[in-house]
């Protein structure tokens, strides 16, 4: 976006007042410091002195080249004065810029005597760009007829001291594509007045409405339609004011009635279109969404194909004449021919805008600004100063406005507490403060309890919420007033108490001779069956791999795949543990799939006491109590020795040794221990959150005895279906505190048994901590815990 610095003054009448303001450089640097971003300062009317007026004279060729003519002019002293000219544009008595011998030009260039092939130049004829003008350099510059020989350009040409701003702008700015919208920061940033000049003009002729209507098929996609007519218009050049301000702000002068919609474009932030009413049929105007196929010719001569979400302005015939917020068409162009014109002002869906202009690749200055957004209010004011400039060059504007209405955004009402905004920015402004940055800016506020309510202008759509309205005050009160100091916030790199038990895991594990591996979660269609694991597993509809589509629903078959290729490459007794998520189908309709995630340990030639041995190593690493190893069939693990595992009477897993069944399937030839515990994840299959969402016992101490203990074995047998750690809560509950310890170490089940029934031997150890246990201590222990075993699980003591 290019902006005049004397457009801006038009709107802040202070500006040159100001220290800021008056210096160029200055204010380039106040708008990059209030978000404007100004990339560079062009300054204009500098480097013409020594330009004046001259009249041709004489033409004649050069003698020795044929791209370069001799020129005589008079500069004002009646002395025909040569130079060397390789323009033809001229005739003899035209009115030309010449710059005299000891000026030096805008670009730097020193105007000396010069020979160019054998003839003296006593000079330089200019042309608009080397006058900084304009960007045409294609002849030299023809002034009107009625000036005064040497007279200074600058008087000549009415060129003024100004600057141009090249701003590149963030896209959350749609109000900074405008003067105004400039000019209403710059004002608030310098502390000045800001007003838009009141338009009043006189109206005469027939009503619009009777020349003209308005119709909105598609209420989201024009939220409002206007229409002024304006008549007497005679078409060709622009004022040179109007001229040189396209010029300079990048656009080419095409004629006065498109002159002037581009510069209120420029001016207000509101693209407008203007038809040449007597090509417009029945002097209707209507919107409504292409039909596919549908064809324009634009304005640019070519032919667009449009689709069904594109936005077009169609005619009383419905025949498209117009690309909604884009472009218009061919048919309805102001001509040389036209007199009477109608003015189209609307508020276009801003989506809707965006995508047809990306998908013809044809963007426009409308479409830029249409897309991101333009003020719902600003239409009539827009459209007086068409109307303003039209008559000023001797055209009629008829009375009235058509109007016709769809779905505008309603306004943004934003509640902004102070204390965030000073928590956000680091600052400790007032509310009293923070009210007047943004009444500056056009942000009408009012007190709402400690709160500030903030209605958000309508030329600032981008502003939706609280941080927007922070981001204002932080703005105009200067970033650089904010400080450097670093807001407080969370130590990064920490740990959470999750992953700190997951690695402790890892660690005991590592200790205890396993290495983690990490199979694919994918398996191939069987393999849960054949390990005698859970069966619906989820389906990947695109595997990596035709022949693993499934999810698995255990890590069992991963592992067992694990110990089976080290068997194959004559590698036995590894020990192998993984942490890894589990799937199912889900437990209810529609839902998404069951999700968990699992420990699971292998160790292979070792029997099913390792993993029990692990499993209580787990849970006191954790203190989470002690965990109930109950005997139960568990899918993959051998019928007879197997377990669930409990703490706080839910089943967090399982144990024992993996089916020989399945061993063999995998050509495995030893025992595997195997446990697997759930972490957490869904509870819908496991009826668990996981281990980890028990809560840790709070550790307590205990005393060391310093007298000695005594160990003594006890073997029972038992009915299959009595829990070994069932038994095992009894022998400590009679035997009392004198029993520390109390621990499984052997099972047996042989032919000198009968029935079902199984031997469990237990080791104890008895100590006390007041004194030596006598043998008639350990005697009377002895019995207690015999005596207590045999009455709660029908068991004999077994010699």
């Amino acid at each position: 976006m290019r902006v005049l610095h004397s457009w801006v003054r038009e709107f802040v009448p202070a500006l040159d007042e100001h220290p800021v303001g008056a210096d160029p450089i200055a204010l380039g640097d106040r708008m990059s410091e209030i978000g404007l971003c100004c990339e560079e300062v062009e300054l204009l009317g500098q480097g013409l002195d020594g330009i004046v007026v001259a009249r041709v004279l004489e033409l004649a060729p050069h003698p020795d080249a044929d791209r370069i003519q001799l020129v005589q002019v008079d500069a004002g002293d009646g002395e025909p004065l040569q130079i060397c000219c390789g323009a033809f544009n001229m005739s003899v008595g035209d009115l030309v810029p010449l710059a005299q011998l000891g000026a030096t030009m805008p670009d730097g260039m020193e105007i000396a005597r010069r020979k160019m092939r054998g003839e003296w130049s006593n000079g330089m004829l200019c042309s608009s760009s080397e006058l900084g003008v304009s960007g045409d350099a294609a002849g030299i510059l023809l002034l009107d007829g009625g000036l005064e020989l040497g007279t200074p350009i600058t008087v000549a040409l009415g060129i003024e001291a100004d600057a141009v701003y090249d701003l590149d702008l963030t896209p959350n700015r749609p109000d900074a594509l405008s003067i105004i919208g400039v000019a209403r920061d710059v004002a608030a940033a310098l502390g000045l007045e800001f007003s838009v000049p009141t338009i009043d003009l006189a109206e005469s002729g027939a009503d619009a409405s009777q020349l003209v209507s308005v119709e909105i098929a598609d209420a989201t996609l024009c939220g409002h339609f206007h229409a002024r007519v304006i008549s007497g218009v005679t078409v060709g050049e622009s004022p040179a004011w109007i001229q040189r301000r396209l010029t300079l702000l990048g656009m080419r002068p095409i004629n006065s009635v498109v002159d002037a919609s581009n510069i209120v474009m420029l001016e207000y932030g509101q693209p407008s279109h203007t038809y040449d009413l007597a090509a417009v049929k029945g002097g209707h105007l209507a919107t409504r969404r292409a039909r596919d196929g549908e064809t324009i010719e634009t304005l640019d001569g070519q032919t667009r194909t449009l689709v069904a979400t594109d936005g077009v302005i169609v005619d009383a015939d419905d025949t498209v004449i117009g690309i909604a917020g884009v472009m218009g068409g061919a048919s309805t162009e102001i001509s040389a021919s036209t007199t009477d014109v109608a003015l189209e002002l609307a508020w276009w869906d801003p989506p809707t805008v965006g995508a047809t202009s990306k998908r013809l690749g044809l963007r426009s200055e409308a479409s830029a600004r249409y897309e991101k957004g333009v003020d719902t209010q600003i239409a009539a004011q827009a459209a007086a100063r068409f109307a303003q400039l039209l008559v000023e060059q001797g055209a009629t504007l008829h009375p009235g406005t058509v109007i016709a209405m769809g779905q505008l955004p309603s306004a943004a009402i934003v509640t902004v507490r102070p204390e965030r905004v000073n928590a956000v920015l680091g600052s400790a402004l007032s509310s009293s403060e923070m009210t007047a940055y943004l009444e500056l800016l056009g942000f009408a506020c009012s007190p709402d309890g400690a709160a500030l309510r903030v209605d958000i202008p309508s030329w600032r759509p981008d502003s939706t919420g609280e941080i927007d309205v922070v981001e204002e005050i932080a703005r105009l009160h200067g970033y650089a007033n904010l400080g450097k100091t670093v807001p407080s916030s969370p130590r990064a790199g920490g740990l959470s108490a999750r992953q700190i038990d997951i690695r402790r895991i890892r660690r005991l594990l590592v200790a205890s001779g396993c290495s983690e591996v990490m199979p694919m979660p994918f398996l191939a269609p069987g393999d849960l069956e054949q390990c005698g694991v859970r069966s619906d597993g989820v389906v990947v509809a695109n595997p990596l791999v035709a022949d693993e589509s499934i999810l698995r629903t255990s890590l069992l078959p991963g592992l067992v795949k694990t110990v089976g290729y080290n068997a194959a490459h004559r590698i036995a007794g590894v020990s192998m543990f993984e942490l890894g998520r589990c799937f199912a189908q889900p437990t209810v309709a529609d839902a998404m799939p069951s999700e968990w995630e699992e420990l699971a340990v292998v160790v292979a030639g070792r029997e099913a006491a390792v993993a029990v041995e692990l499993v209580h190593e787990i849970c006191d690493l954790l203190r989470v109590g002690t965990p109930r190893i109950r005997n139960a069939a568990v899918g993959g693990l051998h019928p007879g020795r197997s377990a669930t595992v409990e703490l706080g009477g839910r089943v967090v897993g399982s144990v024992g040794e993996i089916d020989p069944a399945t061993l063999e399937a995998h050509g495995v030839v030893e025992r595997v221990a195997f446990l697997s515990l759930v972490i957490g994840g869904d509870e819908a299959w496991h009826g668990s959150a996981g281990i980890l969402s028990v809560a840790p016992r709070e550790a307590v101490f205990e005393p060391i005895s310093r007298y000695p203990s005594s160990d003594i074995d006890l073997a029972f047998v038992v009915p299959a279906a009595v829990a070994a750690d069932d038994v095992c809560d009894t022998i400590r509950e009679s035997g009392g505190e004198l029993v520390v310890a109390a621990a499984l170490f052997d099972v047996y089940r042989g032919e000198h048994l009968t029935g079902d029934a199984r031997s469990l031997a237990y080791r104890l150890r008895l100590q006390a901590t007041d004194r030596t246990l006598t043998d008639a201590d350990v005697a009377a222990v002895r019995q207690w815990v015999i005596d207590a075993v045999v009455a709660a699980h029908a068991a004999t003591l077994r010699g």
